[in-house]
């Protein structure tokens, strides 16, 4: 008899047999009306620290698929330990791990390794991103694995891929963004700084994500997995596709303007009378409404010095002066209420106590809670859905025994 594990999958639109274990049942059901999620009945293994691959896998997670989070003995993942501004737990942790399943192996531990490699055999899908090297070494290559289980992907996540001479190179967030070119566009000019949020991992593991999804499908046209190799330094330069063409052929790059943006103007922060307000004008049919209904100056608009959007960048300081005078007269709700009858594009400039707070996320009910092992906390829904797994944050190994039991182990 199959261990309760064992499954052949169905989300690809296959007529095939479906056998779930109590915990994946349990995963796939929550928050989804009793209509199974899409990935119901995938299983995923993912050897995964720090963002990316977490990050890659928990949408797995979101969208029903069963994860196994394979983790070290004791400590686990090392981004448990970044912080503890969660109830004693990680932020980050918390955002990218609900709704998985917490295996604690020591891989170089003959046992434990064997117990990988059969939990592999009922896996579709295996995502790593350890250090460079240290999945080959286990093993756990797409090349070692792919003629005893066909139908397996692998998704391995990196900072600079599986070839070049960059390959052993070790990548955090902050390296990639700078060699990505990242750090040339932002700041003020007069130091760079980084995004300030995990950028590269976040592309990397969207791309990963994506990748994953298309696996799936073609295995179910064809039967077969494949490898799939994510570079964050790739998927940080694709997102870079617009500061490259506007340095096309040699031309100079986007000067860095920090919050507002380098090749249109009017657009970003400026301060009114008791704070400051967002804009963004895109048109030249925006801007004539903006010079009238905003600032009350009509004439503005055909000013030889800002008759174009090319030409207000190159007289931003003068205009910046200019919208200045009349916005520190108002306050910053006064002129919202202005951008908004000209239907100028703004915005508040919120702290992160007014996005817990705001208004439009709250009418759109897209916040429900996770279980964590220090109580329950808020959680904003996947976007574009309102079926989600939305199961608990694991502790580090809390399902070895489970997982163990359904593969016929002590």
């Amino acid at each position: 008899m199959k261990s309760p594990l064992s499954f052949t999958c169905r989300p690809l639109g296959l007529v095939q047999s479906v056998r779930f274990s109590y915990i994946t049942s349990r995963l796939y059901s929550n928050r989804s009306g009793g209509r199974p999620l899409p990935l119901a009945g995938v299983t995923v293994v993912s050897l995964e620290q720090a963002i990316a691959a977490p990050f890659c896998t928990r949408q797995l997670a979101d969208l029903g698929a069963r994860v196994i989070k394979v983790e070290r003995p004791g400590v686990g993942d090392f981004a448990r330990q970044y912080d503890a501004r969660v109830s004693g737990l990680a932020s980050h942790f918390v955002w990218t791990n609900r709704s998985k399943e917490s295996l604690a192996l020591d891989l170089k531990d003959e046992k434990d390794h064997a117990v990988l490699m059969k939990v592999l055999g009922k896996a579709d899908v295996l995502v790593q991103n350890l250090a460079p090297g240290a999945s080959a070494r286990l093993g756990l290559s797409h090349e070692s694995l792919k003629h005893k289980h066909p139908g397996l992907i692998v998704c391995d996540i990196s900072g600079y891929g599986q070839n070049g001479p960059y390959m052993k190179k070790k990548a955090y967030d902050l390296m990639i963004q700078s060699e990505a070119g990242m750090l040339s566009v932002t700041g003020t000019g007069k130091e760079p700084a980084k995004v300030g949020i995990s950028i590269a991992d976040i592309s990397a593991g969207m791309y990963a994500y994506s990748n994953i999804l298309s696996a799936l499908l073609q295995r179910g046209k064809d039967g077969l997995g494949c490898q799939i190799d994510i570079s964050m330094l790739e998927s940080m330069v694709e997102w870079m596709g617009f500061p490259m063409y506007y340095a096309f052929d040699g031309a100079p790059g986007p000067v860095p303007a920090g919050a507002s943006h380098a090749a249109i103007y009017p657009y970003g922060p400026f301060d009114t009378g008791d704070g400051s307000v967002m804009l963004g004008i895109q048109n030249e049919r925006e801007w004539q409404s903006f010079c009238a209904g905003v600032l009350s100056q009509p004439d503005l608009a055909t000013d030889s010095r800002f008759s174009s959007n090319p030409l207000r960048v190159q007289n931003r300081d003068a205009l910046k002066n200019a919208i200045q005078d009349v916005f520190s007269k108002l306050t910053s709700e006064e002129t919202i209420a202005r951008l908004e009858e000209a239907s100028i594009a703004n915005a508040n400039v919120n702290d992160m106590q007014n996005v817990w707070e705001h208004a439009q996320l709250k009418a759109r009910n897209r916040w429900t809670q996770v279980k964590t092992s220090a109580g329950v906390v808020p959680a904003l829904l996947p976007p574009g859905t309102t079926q989600s797994a939305m199961g608990p944050i694991p502790k580090v190994g809390e399902h070895n025994e489970a997982i163990l039991a359904e593969l016929g182990l002590a």
